[in-house]
């Protein structure tokens, strides 16, 4: 048994559905925040057949998981940490099928719960979730079921939120107990933000469309009087936390996605009983979503870098903060061919202060500075690029600030026109030439936001040569 072990990692999440976007494409996104230096890398998986004797044991020294895998792994994406020391942590990928995975938004189940179903040491956690899933399946359903199986046979040794999605459906998938969890599929013109607690409300037992559960939940919440309710089945209610704790840290940062995407229904930061699901006033693109993931209470009295009260802008924690290692979008159109339908976005570090870098899952390799950087900082790292002009910027965001936000709305635009281009080229080739061409493309994208970033960097590195404490206006009459 192990001591209802709890992560410390802390994300904020989005999904959205299909007929919720623009382009009919689906979109699942989320800050993977840990460390404030602590580089990620990006790698692709190629497809492996025969594989002898493919068992995965956890390299996290405090977890003791281990599974048996299937012969046949699925080409993937993923964005690994550059230790394997904790773990792999690859987090977030499309696989070869289109299917998309973002794995974890840590959350809490309360103290009740874990008494009659504690977490284990020996049950899956974080670090090595998308490794033995993503891999193996065909859907999005196919992955709420693998990751089930694995929750009900092995244990969980956290509770987490997982996020999937197809070209169709996207699914919001919870762990709240060592072996109980359940899944609900968000409307296709819904979308659901999540931050750091258990989200998903009333489960429908009879609709198997949209919810799949852990086999004898009910019995188990029944036979240990978990419900405090008389009737339904609240599953935050029941297996979450409601502390001030949630008030502060979590559900503000709710708060403030859907105050961004439905502009026009008052709420209150700390009302904990924000809907898990809303339809947005309008169609929703890319940027909308990228303005959620790097959203920080912009616009309102607590931003920490704006114009409000100390008190107020001190008192929630915002959605991107300087502990962000790696922001993604994960995309699956529907308009293109099939190997172009899947775009990993990627924005490495601080996401408000980065820029979102596309990359097709059909692609076979990525820049050399997407494969390197350790904790400790150097210039050939992607990350690093990236982590560098955020450090240049904090200390002078009033100044730097708007050299910073022109140049993430030109490589919005850019990324965005390279794409389009990019799509109509790939469509008139096939095979290995076509696949060639999205690799090549692909690298290309990462080249541009490097060469952009260092470019920036070098603007902010002159102009802040004149902000030393140590200057001195001299007066040119002396």
């Amino acid at each position: 048994m192990f001591s209802n072990r709890q992560t410390l990692s802390a994300c904020t999440s989005i999904l959205v559905g299909k007929k919720a976007t623009a382009d009919g494409s689906t979109m699942i996104g989320r800050n993977e925040d840990c460390r404030s230096a602590w580089p990620k890398h990006m790698t692709v998986h190629p497809h492996q057949e025969g594989i002898e004797n493919n068992h995965y044991s956890s390299p996290d020294k405090d977890n003791d998981f281990e599974i048996d895998l299937p012969s046949t792994s699925f080409k993937y994406t993923a964005t690994p940490e550059w230790t394997d020391e904790f773990g792999t942590f690859e987090e977030d990928g499309i696989n070869e099928f289109n299917v998309a995975m973002s794995a974890t938004e840590s959350a809490y189940a309360n103290r009740r719960v874990l008494g009659y179903d504690p977490l284990l040491k020996s049950g899956i956690a974080e670090e090595a979730m998308i490794n033995v899933v993503l891999p193996f399946i065909k859907s999005a359903r196919e992955g709420v079921e693998r990751l089930g199986q694995i929750v009900s046979e092995h244990g969980a040794a956290e509770a987490n939120g997982v996020l999937f999605s197809d070209e169709n459906e996207v699914w919001y998938f919870e762990i709240g107990s060592g072996h109980y969890w359940v899944a609900q599929q968000i409307p296709a013109d819904s979308y659901a933000v999540v931050a750091n607690q258990l989200a998903i409300q009333e489960v429908d037992f009879s609709d198997h469309e949209n919810f799949i559960t852990a086999p004898g939940i009910r019995n188990f919440v029944q036979e240990h009087h978990l419900n405090p309710a008389k009737t339904g089945f609240n599953f935050r209610n029941i297996f979450g936390t409601h502390s001030l704790s949630d008030e502060i840290y979590n559900t503000p940062r709710v708060w403030d996605g859907q105050r961004l995407l439905n502009p026009e229904i008052h709420q209150e930061p700390m009302d904990e009983n924000l809907p898990f699901i809303r339809k947005a006033n309008r169609l929703l693109h890319r940027d909308d979503v990228e303005a959620v993931l790097a959203s920080h209470f912009k616009g309102t009295e607590y931003d920490p870098i704006g114009n409000g009260p100390e008190e107020s802008k001190k008192k929630f924690r915002p959605i991107s903060l300087a502990k962000t290692q790696e922001s993604h979008i994960l995309q699956i159109r529907s308009n293109v061919p099939e190997t172009l339908k899947g775009i990993h976005w990627l924005a490495l570090g601080v996401t408000a202060q980065s820029s979102f870098v596309p990359f097709y899952a059909s692609a076979t390799d990525v820049h050399p500075a997407y494969k390197v950087g350790t904790k400790d900082y150097s210039p050939d790292s992607a990350y690093w690029i990236y982590k560098l002009v955020s450090v240049l910027v904090d200390p002078h965001y009033l100044e730097f600030g708007k050299m910073l936000a022109d140049t993430q709305d030109d490589l919005y635009a850019q990324f965005t026109h390279l794409v389009e281009e990019t799509d109509h080229h790939a469509a008139e080739l096939s095979g290995d030439d076509q696949i060639d061409y999205l690799t090549k493309q692909s690298i290309h994208f990462q080249q541009v936001g490097i060469d952009r970033m260092q470019a920036l960097t070098s603007k902010l590195v002159t102009a802040a040569t004149d902000m030393s404490p140590l200057n001195f206006k001299t007066d040119m009459n002396l």
